[in-house]
């Protein structure tokens, strides 16, 4: 059980004063995460189903004793939902010190998004971009920030295939879970890169100001995790129960997402994939910049944005 239990973040440090988004976090891993970073700081529950992210916002606030858990509507199937939570965040809040983005999908039938893209691409990465990019210059007046990402190990089993993105020529569900997995290990490769470029440059000059102003990204892997992501599949809810004993829980799986979050050790580290909180292994589409840049250009030019 130790073994598949996996790391465990065992930082200590708090987050007062500071703000926390969490996408997806009404269940499994991302309520867990919350319910861990609400007892060190105000953490935002961003989710799709209200009615399940008070609940679970109710529960966090009742254990925590920390009245800054808040709900927001965000539909990351929705580009228009995930504008007009931006929208709100940033009138709300001056803030934002951590991001993660940790909702997503998993083995659905074939179905596209309120914009036309197919669901896996379009929740799991386009969605968390668009994101991103809509509360980027909030982290850096923040910083140091950090930017986490959830993936899988099913990156490994990813490509970005430009030719059919959408998942019209060829669609399989399994499949196009772990493309979507490899598009957020990519997402972060590039994000990173962009950031750390300018951070290089200001280094030059300000070294002393570039240690506290910095705004990392990392992915990671959560383990397999005994929770609700594969309710699409029948075939794989029943094995998840019957081998349920050599799964994570999902407070064990949300370890190295709070990891990532909040480590000491991690402050300057950016554009890594970590797994049971520490480096783990990227596969060698994960490592390839030019399909990184490739496909940063082609989801700025579906979402209809410019990021330089």
């Amino acid at each position: 059980r130790r073994y598949v239990a996996g790391g465990r973040c065992k930082s200590t440090a708090r987050l007062d004063g500071k703000v926390v988004i969490i996408t997806g976090a009404n269940t499994g891993i991302g309520k867990e995460t919350a319910r861990d970073l609400a007892r060190r700081g105000k953490v935002i529950i961003a989710c799709r189903d209200i009615a399940k992210a008070e609940a679970a916002a109710g529960e966090i606030r009742a254990e925590t004793g920390n009245q800054q858990v808040i709900v927001k509507k965000l539909d990351l199937a929705d580009t228009k939902s995930i504008r007009e939570f931006a929208d709100n965040f940033l009138a709300e809040e001056k803030e934002l010190h951590i991001l993660i983005n940790n909702a997503g999908v998993m083995l659905c039938p074939y179905s596209k998004t309120a914009d036309g893209f197919e669901m896996h691409l379009g929740v799991n990465h386009l969605g968390h971009f668009l994101l991103t990019f809509l509360l980027l210059e909030r982290l850096k007046q923040s910083a140091p920030a950090r930017i986490v990402n959830v993936s899988s190990l099913a990156h490994h089993g990813g490509r970005i295939r430009f030719h059919d993105l959408h998942g019209e020529k060829r669609y399989n569900r399994g499949l196009a879970y772990c493309h979507s997995k490899l598009a957020n290990v990519l997402f972060t490769r590039e994000l990173a890169r962009r950031l750390q470029g300018k951070s290089q440059r200001r280094a030059e000059q300000f070294s002393a100001w570039l240690l506290s102003n910095v705004v990392t990204a990392n992915s990671l892997h959560p383990g397999s995790v005994h929770s609700e992501l594969v309710r699409h599949s029948f075939v794989m809810t029943w094995l998840w129960r019957i081998f349920s004993f050599f799964l994570k829980t999902p407070w064990e799986g949300a370890q190295t997402s709070v990891y990532c979050a909040v480590a000491e050790e991690l402050e300057s580290v950016t554009g890594q994939y970590f797994s049971d909180c520490r480096p783990a292994y990227v596969s060698p589409w994960g490592r390839d910049d030019e399909t990184a840049k490739k496909l940063w250009n082609v989801s700025c030019e579906l979402l209809g944005i410019q990021w330089d």
